[in-house]
């Protein structure tokens, strides 16, 4: 029994020295379980980075159990230290965000920093002007201390914004440009409110101010106080003006101003001041131009100065770039066309209105060619620019060498100009890649064609214009055969080079283009020779003029329309040509479905005009042979009645040909059965008009009656035969339609005013015409079932 109880006191006595040490046990395993809270924050990457730190903790015999528990526990938090952490793959760790310091934010900083100064120089200069206009009202202080006290304002503001340059650029740059609008706004009153100055001074004045501004600008690197020096500058002439018309100083000043731009050019690029002198500039002297330009007066004058303008600007789109040797950009060749077309349109206006100007417009033209060519020689010497550019002024020198001879002769030089110039973009741009080039030549073909037509407009007038032009040798003709040449080369050039997308999403616009391009073309090419052909017997027509009753008051002159409808009659032929051989250039070479399906459209379509107005020309031609009205004064002749084989001719080789279209294997597309029906619906046609032309020549009345019902019957009962023979259906019933529309005439139309022997005729014979084809039906009632079977 003492044994036993020996036992439990020494189990009491462990179990007290464990409890005495479980506070420290304790403490050592709370600092573990929060290491291992610290592991688990950290990155998978830093699992092997990080070393566990533990206290060593002293062995004893007495605790060796609950050492073991604890190196279980310490197995157990390595195994979760060295398991690295999985993340889900489609949503990777978020970055954690770092938390910045608050401070001002951006709109906070453009208020405090940009807006306000602004605002506040603004309110100063007003305010400044409210004050000199309140001592103006009331006569506080004299005219002459009103202006020098605006002066010492101007000066003081100016001298402060300086000194606060070292410390506040961007503050002084505003006060600085505040400064030269109020300087500029007391010259203006000092000269018009009390004249203080003469012209010549406050001219002087300002000018000074605008060369300041344009130091500063320099000196600031800051485009703002350019921009209020332009404004001001550009605005002296017209504070100023006193109505003089002293326009030769206006553009000395605008000269003066735009040289400060171009000094500026060498050194920045700021497009924005650019834009602002190139748009006034040219604003101011085309109104002037418009609105006060006189002839006797101004034109060495005008121009003169806008060839100085001109050569100003184009040096300075040229020169930063090339100093810099920088690449031009897509707005840099968009100025340079345009400072090129405004000079030339301008120029081209002041010699065409001059007496001896307007012979001059040739050499004009080659100067332009000129001054591009110098300017390309030095580029390609010097090897200043990218080839693009050099190519774009090489270009230029081509479209100005190529236009001065129909310059010469007459006015279609923007047609000219516009074709030519799209011409060498497009060149440009898909042969060298680059696509903004390519997309400018766009807008210039469509303004080309509609420029074309206008001046087709002009040339060509109606049948009772007095203008008459040589056919083919004319400058019309000629502006027509240039315009095909360039769009036959950009048409080549955009099936030879294809377009790249590298890669990228094809544009729409080449695509939609290179069909527009090959329509454009054809339709020049058709309406060139038209025009010719219509304008030709214009020609005749207006020289057939014969003056009836001379001696009398009321004299009037007749014309010969027959010849009107000849011209008609000879259109209808020359389409029919053009479209016979833009069928057959297809079937032989192009190959090209689009242009096949629309070829037969038009065809169809022209046919349709032929077989109504065509033919009714035809019949007016024939009534004119017949009664021969101013036979006396005119010549009617057999070409009366022959023009309409001729055209016949025509038709028929257009029919053939088309029909041949229709059955090509590039066209992909079974139009065989409408194609037979309007064939045989023209032959109809045709031999109607034909019956009734031979039986007005013999002088019948019945023409329209019986003639044209045995004729209709007739075919009705050839077309039923054709359609057994061939096993056609669509003939078949197409045959017992007209024979049906051939008896409702008969019964409706005809018997009504036919005599007894004439209603005899044709009911026998239509009568007999239903028996043979019932006939036929019978006979051939196998051959019908057969193919019907099948």
């Amino acid at each position: 029994m003492s044994d036993h109880q020996d036992r439990i006191d020494q189990l009491h006595q462990k179990l007290e020295l464990l409890l005495s040490k479980q506070e420290g046990f304790a403490k050592e395993l709370m600092k573990l379980y929060q290491e291992i809270e610290d592991v688990k924050k950290l990155r998978p990457d830093q699992f092997f980075s990080e070393k566990i730190i533990t206290e060593p903790v002293s062995e004893t015999p007495e605790i060796k159990e609950v050492q073991e528990t604890v190196e279980i526990e310490q197995a157990v938090v390595q195994e979760i230290i060295e398991t690295p952490i999985e993340t889900p793959a489609a949503q990777p760790a978020a970055p954690q965000k770092v938390k910045k310091p608050k401070g001002k934010s951006n709109l906070e900083k453009f208020i405090g920093e940009n807006l306000i100064n602004k605002i506040g120089i603004a309110i100063t200069v007003i305010g400044v002007a409210i004050g000199a206009k309140y001592s103006i009202e009331n006569e506080l202080i004299s005219p002459l201390t009103r202006i020098i006290l605006g002066y010492l304002a101007g000066l003081g503001l100016l001298g402060f914004g300086i000194k606060l340059k070292a410390k506040y650029k961007n503050y002084s740059a505003v006060l600085v440009s505040g400064a030269l609008a109020i300087l500029y706004f007391i010259t203006f009153a000092a000269y018009s409110f009390y004249d203080l100055f003469p012209q010549l001074m406050a001219f002087a004045l300002m000018l000074v101010f605008t060369i300041f501004g344009v130091v500063a600008a320099l000196n600031y690197n800051k485009q703002v106080i350019a921009h209020i020096g332009l404004v001001g500058a550009y605005a002296v002439p017209f504070l100023l003006s006193n109505n003089s018309g002293n326009v030769a100083t206006l553009f000395a000043y605008m000269a003066i101003i735009n040289v400060g731009i171009l000094v500026i050019s060498f050194k920045k690029y700021w497009k924005p001041l650019f834009y602002s002198a190139f748009i006034f500039t040219y604003l101011i002297y085309s109104s002037w131009m418009f609105f006060s330009y006189e002839e006797t007066e101004h034109f060495a004058l005008a121009f003169i100065y806008l060839t100085v303008f001109f050569a100003i600007f184009y040096t300075a789109v040229l020169a930063y770039k090339l100093i810099r040797k920088e690449k031009f950009l897509k707005s840099d060749v968009v100025l340079l066309l345009l400072n090129s077309f405004i000079f030339y349109g301008l120029g081209y206006s002041l010699l065409a209105n001059h007496e001896t100007g307007k012979d001059l417009l040739g050499a004009f033209t080659l100067i332009n060619a000129i001054i591009h060519f110098v300017v390309s020689v030095i580029l390609f010497k010097k090897k200043l620019a990218d080839r693009n550019l050099f190519h774009l002024v090489s270009g230029l020198v081509l479209v100005f060498i190529t236009i001065a001879a129909p310059v010469q002769l007459d006015g279609n030089w923007v047609t000219l100009l516009w074709t030519l110039q799209a011409a060498l973009l497009f060149f440009i741009g898909r042969t060298k890649g680059v696509s903004f080039y390519e997309y400018l030549s766009y807008p210039l073909m469509i303004l080309a064609l509609l420029s074309l037509t206008q001046d087709w407009g002009m040339g060509y007038g109606g049948y009772y214009s007095t203008t008459e032009l040589s056919p083919i040798f004319n400058s019309y003709f000629l502006t027509s055969a240039l315009f095909l040449a360039a769009f036959g080369f950009i048409n080549w050039i955009n099936h030879k080079h294809s377009i790249s997308s590298e890669g990228k999403p094809a544009s729409k616009l080449p695509v939609i283009m290179s069909f527009v391009i090959p329509v454009m073309l054809l339709f020049v090419s058709y309406m060139a020779f038209y025009l010719e052909i219509e304008q030709y017997w214009k020609n005749l027509f207006a020289e057939s003029e014969v003056n009836l009753n001379p001696s009398d008051t009321y004299s009037y002159g007749e014309h010969n329309y027959d010849l009107q409808d000849f011209g008609s009659i000879w259109l209808f032929n020359y389409t029919f040509l053009f479209l016979t051989i833009l069928a057959f250039v297809n079937i032989k070479k192009l190959k090209n479905r689009v242009l096949g399906i629309s070829n037969l459209v038009m065809g169809v379509a022209v046919s349709f005009f032929f077989l109504t107005a065509g033919l009714y020309i035809l019949s007016e031609l024939r009534d004119s042979y017949i009664d021969r009205a101013f036979s006396e004064y005119y010549e009617i002749g057999i070409m009366n009645i022959g023009i309409r084989y001729i055209s016949f001719a025509f038709f028929a080789i257009l029919l053939i040909t088309l029909i041949k279209l229709s059955k090509q294997a590039f066209m992909n597309v079974n139009l065989k059965i409408p194609v037979e029906i309007i064939t045989h619906i023209s032959i109809l046609w045709i031999l109607s008009s034909e019956l009734l032309n031979w039986m007005h020549l013999a002088g019948s009345d019945q023409s329209y009656k019986l003639g044209l019902s045995i004729l209709w019957g007739v075919y009705a009962l050839f077309l039923i035969g054709l359609g057994i023979y061939k096993q056609r259906k669509y003939l078949r019933i197409g045959a017992i339609s007209l024979f049906g529309i051939t008896l409702a005439k008969l019964f409706l139309y005809d018997i009504a005013s036919l005599n007894t022997i004439s209603k005899t005729i044709v009911l026998v014979l239509l009568g007999v015409l239903l028996l043979i084809i019932s006939f036929l039906y019978n006979k051939y009632k196998n051959v019908i079932s057969d193919e019907t079977e099948k």
